[in-house]
């Protein structure tokens, strides 16, 4: 189940990347921003989560 989270993190850390612009530091779509960063959190947390868990 690893792969999963850490597929779906990158393809979230990509787009959100894509879509700051540094010049004016803003998203182009601030709500849909939000969005894609609490799941890009949650993500993570499961991520490392389920490493450590077959670590033990």
């Amino acid at each position: 189940m690893n792969p999963i989270w850490a597929i779906v993190a990158i393809i979230l850390g990509v787009t959100l990347y894509k879509q700051f612009d540094f010049q004016t530091l803003q998203f182009e779509k601030p709500a849909l921003a939000v969005v894609y960063l609490l799941t890009f959190i949650a993500s993570v947390y499961f991520l490392i989560k389920g490493r450590k868990q077959s670590t033990k």
